[in-house]
């Protein structure tokens, strides 16, 4: 088996501007070298108009960071949308949420995520988190899309 680095962007759904900014931050922090994009979506609507984008063409993400708690659309529906999604339910979603809630976690894979993630208050906390999402989800795993 033959490891390759994913070429699609980060797509990063977060309506809460200091988790964005801090999400932005990390990502940049330990990204300096490479040249992995992050797109942001800032709700559930934001999110699901990707959807015709990349149907158009546009590069499919890598994976998406999704958070549970979205204005508009919530992040389960968007998670539930993809999921159906003839062409892109293979695209690797992880719940990066607040939410430790056991009910939020069961039905979150119930619906289909991938991993799920409990977003650490900590900066450099979330800087490791940032750095080992993107060592695993856009070099190390070998997607199926």
């Amino acid at each position: 088996m033959t490891t390759e680095a994913v070429s699609g962007p980060i797509l990063l759904v977060e309506d809460n501007n200091v988790d964005l900014d801090l999400a932005l931050r990390a990502f940049a922090r330990r990204d300096r070298s490479s040249s992995i994009a992050i797109e942001v979506a800032r709700d559930g609507e934001e999110a699901l108009a990707f959807l015709p984008r990349w149907e158009s063409g546009h590069p499919t993400p890598a994976v998406i960071l999704l958070d549970n708690k979205l204005p508009r659309v919530s992040g389960l529906e968007v998670l539930q949308k993809l999921k159906t999604h003839e062409r892109f339910r293979r695209i690797p979603v992880v719940m990066l949420t607040s939410s430790a809630e056991d009910e939020d976690v069961r039905t979150a894979y119930d619906a289909g995520v991938n991993s799920y993630i409990v977003k650490p208050i900590d900066f450099g906390k979330f800087i490791a988190v940032a750095e080992q999402i993107k060592l695993y989800w856009c070099t190390l795993n070998h997607s199926q899309r």
